[in-house]
């Protein structure tokens, strides 16, 4: 059987040689170079003849964090799925590594046969995703839900404002209403889109090419 090629990048040296071991003995997977930063890893891609399948990335590093590393992966090699690898599991991180392109979101306590299930899932589905965003992402990919059409054209500014770095409040004053008002156009989002929170919004709005990633 073919063996799938997974780079791993993390700016401490015993956690990827661990991380690295674990991938090693699953079944036909290896590991071929470890990377300590985004820019280390660009400059190996560059530089080699194999590129690999899955890239598993850190979120904060220096010289180049993982979230700007994958904006760059997806652009220019689009052909390798990034997994997110990260101690943090906040909305905010987590929407950010999937706006830039990420596959997947793991936190770096998670079990070492979900990392496997992960790396088979993203090459077999091209994604997977964990704990709190699992779920979401099974919803907005499996149900069909409402369309963009069915959507009103406040609803649709309102999901594209939620996709930016805004906060709900500050998206209320771009769009001139009031916080409630807001509140409202979200709860309502939720159950119209049966989705519980602000990732739902954008992982809805990234399979129905609401906002261009």
């Amino acid at each position: 059987m073919k063996t799938h090629h997974v780079i791993i990048v993390e700016d401490h040296i015993l956690l990827s040689q661990a991380i690295a071991g674990l991938v090693n003995s699953f079944d036909n997977f290896e590991v071929p170079y470890i990377c300590k930063n985004g820019k280390e890893l660009l400059t190996q891609l560059k530089n080699s003849n194999t590129l690999p399948e899955i890239v598993l990335m850190d979120v904060n590093m220096p010289i180049l964090n993982g979230i700007e590393t994958t904006k760059i992966i997806k652009k220019e090699y689009p052909q390798i799925s990034v997994i997110a690898l990260s101690v943090e599991g906040n909305d905010e991180t987590i929407i950010k590594m999937l706006k830039a392109g990420a596959k997947g979101y793991l936190l770096k306590d998670v079990e070492k046969e979900v990392l496997e299930t992960a790396l088979k899932e993203v090459l077999e589905t091209g994604y997977y995703h964990t704990k709190n965003v699992a779920n979401i992402l099974i919803n907005s990919l499996n149900d069909e839900g409402p369309s963009e059409n069915k959507l009103k054209e406040r609803e649709i500014e309102f999901i594209k404002l939620v996709c930016s770095e805004l906060t709900y409040k500050e998206i209320a004053e771009k769009m001139f209403l009031s916080p409630k008002t807001i509140d409202g156009y979200r709860d309502t989002l939720f159950q119209k889109l049966h989705i519980k929170n602000k990732i739902g919004l954008v992982l809805y709005a990234i399979k129905n090419k609401i906002v261009n990633l």
